[in-house]
């Protein structure tokens, strides 16, 4: 395994970065901020539940 593989890829606020501390540097800035809106609108839609080590993820029921 190399030290620049990704391992993990997230959305960012500025404070975010702000807590990262200056040895956060590899970044890349979203210039059109909605570009992810549809992808956030369906993660809304997910239900997450902790099993053991690990999460089950499930879509909300209709209810919800």
């Amino acid at each position: 395994m190399t030290e620049d593989r990704i391992v993990a890829v997230g959305l960012l606020t500025q404070r975010d970065l702000d807590v990262l501390g200056s040895g956060f540097r590899r970044l890349f800035t979203v210039e059109e901020p909605d570009i992810f809106s549809d992808l956030l609108d369906q993660l809304d839609k997910v239900n997450v539940h902790p099993i053991g080590k690990g999460v089950a993820i499930t879509p909300q029921a209709a209810s919800d």
